[in-house]
């Protein structure tokens, strides 16, 4: 076995467990740098085992299980996290050229590179296909101007997935680009917006004449709007948990100053509540604070407990016949984001049900580590970001159910004559 390879050849979840047991008692060190650890990850195909060859393994949830349950026993850390690995990295392999691929995957998997989603803005939300953000071409470069707001990890991204209009003399759905767009380029702006949380996990962004290279452009010009619907079935297939990856709590990208400390200094810490999901491991907390308190035999908790199993194992099950092209409806990513934030909801009166009074107590010296609390006051979140439950609901009646669609404008008519915020072009 190569020491940056591990095999490929199990034919069981106990062959692989064993060839990843190997493959970390050979390979993981504490004393190591993070950036070596993530290269090694990267290269043995284990960063996101989910993706296709060379880059990944095409494992479904089953084998990835298996690499989280080995990574936790080795007591190493795990992948990059953040929008590279979960939205840029597959976004790329589908629409990029192999020069663009090779250029921004391989520092996606190895945590080189940190990525923010620069979509939404301040009057596209919702509507993210009426988003003003321009970008005019100037030879071989494109100028870029315009506000998004909502950035997740935009504090410490190195690039960003920029959608801005580049033909407003077409339909609104129309007229759109993809770009990989350098973050530390002039003429941006990022100011982060707390949250009730506490943290800052949203950001918005200024951006004002800031230049791009028209090599930038990933998929083909003016044909965004198709590649942010990959970038966003992408996005809503991994709200709803269907990759199961375990990431590391050290940051990826150059900002956050994580590459070069040792990696055993980020062995069991948590990341900070982000993806706003719920999982085995919500469930059995919640188990043992049941056991703990002795509300286990009380038949609501009991009740509860067991649909939020059933919760769970029906995203599971779903994610796995959504691999299968066969039974795909193409509303797979609508429909596990809804499901997620529908167990997420159950989650939270459940945890409120059993910690009773000790759900007002906040932070590490309260009851859970304030886990289950931090849970409860973001658990809006889910359900507005990476479009709203309501938006979910409407994509799947008119996409998938063929319902008629909401009234509007006719589809055909120019961005530049849509009724919208005063925009100068």
């Amino acid at each position: 076995m190569s020491e940056r390879q591990a095999t490929v050849g199990a034919t069981s979840d106990g062959d692989l467990r064993a060839e990843l047991d190997a493959w970390l008692a050979d390979n993981w060190d504490p004393d190591i740098s993070v950036r070596e650890w993530w290269q090694w990850l990267a290269s043995a195909g284990l960063s996101n085992p989910t993706l296709g060859e060379p880059y990944g393994r095409g494992w479904g949830r089953s084998e990835t299980r298996v690499l989280v349950e080995a990574v936790r026993s080795a007591g190493a850390i795990g992948s990059p996290a953040g929008l590279g690995m979960l939205l840029a990295a597959p976004t790329i392999l589908e629409h990029g050229t192999p020069d663009q691929i090779e250029r921004f995957v391989p520092n996606i998997l190895n945590g080189t590179d940190s990525w923010c989603q620069l979509f939404s803005e301040p009057g596209a939300g919702s509507d993210l296909a009426g988003l003003q953000t321009k970008a005019v071409r100037d030879g071989d470069e494109w100028i870029v101007s315009g506000q998004k707001v909502w950035t997740s990890e935009g504090e410490h991204a190195d690039l960003g997935m920029l959608v801005a209009r580049t033909d407003p003399e077409s339909p609104k759905h129309r007229g759109l680009t993809w770009f990989a767009f350098d973050m530390a380029t002039e003429g941006v702006e990022v100011r982060p917006l707390r949250e009730m949380t506490g943290r800052s996990l949203f950001n918005e962004v200024f951006i004002d004449g800031a230049r791009v290279p028209h090599a930038n452009i990933i998929g083909e010009l003016n044909d965004g709007w198709r590649v942010t619907n990959t970038t966003l079935a992408v996005e809503r297939a991994g709200i709803g948990g269907s990759h199961g990856l375990a990431y590391a709590a050290a940051h990826p990208g150059s900002i956050a100053g994580h590459l070069d400390e040792p990696a055993g200094a980020f062995r069991g810490k948590r990341l900070p509540l982000a993806a706003g999901g719920v999982g085995p491991g919500t469930l059995g907390q919640l188990t043992s604070e049941a056991r703990q308190r002795g509300r286990a035999a009380d038949p609501v908790v009991r009740q509860e407990l067991a649909a939020l199993h059933t919760d769970l194992e029906v995203m599971r099950l779903s994610a796995m016949r959504g691999r299968q092209r066969s039974q795909r409806t193409g509303g797979e990513g609508n429909l596990a984001k809804l499901r997620m934030t529908a167990a997420l909801r159950r989650a939270r009166s459940l945890a409120s049900t059993i910690l009773g009074a000790d759900m007002t107590l906040w932070g590490a010296d309260a009851a859970t580590d304030g886990v289950l609390q931090e849970m409860t006051v973001f658990s809006p979140a889910p359900s507005i970001y990476g479009g709203t439950d309501e938006i979910q609901r409407n994509i799947l009646g008119e996409r998938v159910l063929g319902l008629p669609r909401e009234p509007g404008p006719d589809p055909s008519t120019p961005f530049r004559e849509l009724p919208q915020n005063a925009t100068s072009w």
